[in-house]
């Protein structure tokens, strides 16, 4: 297939090469001409705006948006608007909010024009591992862009093969989801990174417990000088609580055991706090990924070594860089 990505940025740079490496067709466009250039070194169509992308594909038209949430979407989705034509598909990958979602989709079906809402896992290793994708949308045009969403997928020979219920939608088991209507793959999205705050912050407390049993106000007899690269090592293989993440934090470790190089100021995307206004407005509790959230805000003005394993982590996972600190700070 033929596909335009705007936006070619940690993700979607990658998810133009993921789709060329098996034989389909992109169209790319960003507002930095250096990125352009690059993906067109790599096999990709170029555009120089968006008009020059709009003319270069074929009808009916299928764009994928990598942009950040926020006025940058609002203004492309609605430039795109008044160039695209009936039965063209506008599909937004980003992080944006499943109610924007909601709306962008009211206002497209008016020109004809369908959306569709991706929530998209698999960070700065997608080319490689493949991406986790929950889709929201109309059924048919889904299903009509399928070949795309199979290639971006990891696929059934990369998921864990441990025996689990049939599923109601195949594809399920080759990582991505057909989630339902406009705005519910984005939420199930949202409610996956609050989920993962939630993961991380356990992992974060557990590494910063371990590293303080070496305090030496403790008595000597119970203070260990414990390697903690090794034990995230030791419980990737077999532990209960081995995953991706830890994989991560093994690796964030391995290169740097005190982790220096981070400031354990860990910033948020938006949608940890999209969950818990979910859970508000849903009446749940949600301690743990609410208790995650507040950690987050509170490391900017004050930082602790699980602090900086949070950091760590989101480097290693999504390519975020933190602002390292000076000299002083060490």
């Amino acid at each position: 297939m033929k596909l335009g990505i705007i936006g070619l940025g940690r993700m979607g740079a990658n998810i133009a090469r993921r789709l060329m490496d098996a034989g389909h067709e992109c169209v790319v466009f960003d507002a930095n001409a250096d990125t352009v250039a690059t993906l067109g070194d790599d096999g990709a169509q170029t555009a120089a705006s968006l008009d020059e992308l709009v003319e270069a594909l074929p009808a009916p038209r299928a764009i994928w948006l990598m942009l950040p949430a926020g006025d940058v979407t609002e203004q492309t989705v609605e430039t795109l608007k008044g160039k695209l034509s009936s039965d063209d598909v506008l599909i937004d990958g980003g992080n944006a909010n499943f109610k924007d979602d909601v709306r962008r989709a009211e206002s497209l079906q008016e020109a004809g024009i369908h959306y569709i809402d991706v929530g998209v896992s698999g960070g700065v290793w997608g080319r490689e591992r493949g991406y986790c994708l929950m889709i929201g949308g109309e059924q048919n045009v889904v299903d009509r862009l399928d070949p795309i969403f199979e290639t971006l997928a990891p696929g059934v020979g990369d998921i864990d093969k441990t025996p689990r219920r049939e599923t109601r939608d195949p594809r399920v088991e080759q990582g991505y989801m057909y989630c339902g209507p406009n705005g519910s793959g984005h939420f199930v999205k949202m409610v996956h990174n609050g989920i993962e705050y939630g993961m991380m912050q356990a992992f974060a407390e557990g590494f910063d417990i371990l590293k303080s049993r070496g305090k030496e106000e403790l008595p000597d007899n119970m203070r260990y000088d414990l390697e903690l690269a090794d034990i995230a090592e030791l419980w990737r293989r077999g532990s209960v609580i081995s995953s991706w993440l830890l994989d991560l934090t093994s690796i964030a470790l391995a290169e740097d055991n005190d982790l220096e190089q981070y400031t354990g100021k860990v910033n948020d995307s938006g949608e940890g706090r999209w969950t818990i206004e979910a859970a508000i407005e849903e009446a749940v509790p949600a301690n743990v990924l609410s208790a995650a959230l507040f950690t987050r805000f509170r490391s900017r003005s004050d930082n602790t070594y699980g602090e900086k394993l949070l950091s760590a982590m989101r480097k290693q996972f999504g390519g975020h860089v933190e602002t390292p600190p000076d000299a002083s700070s060490k």
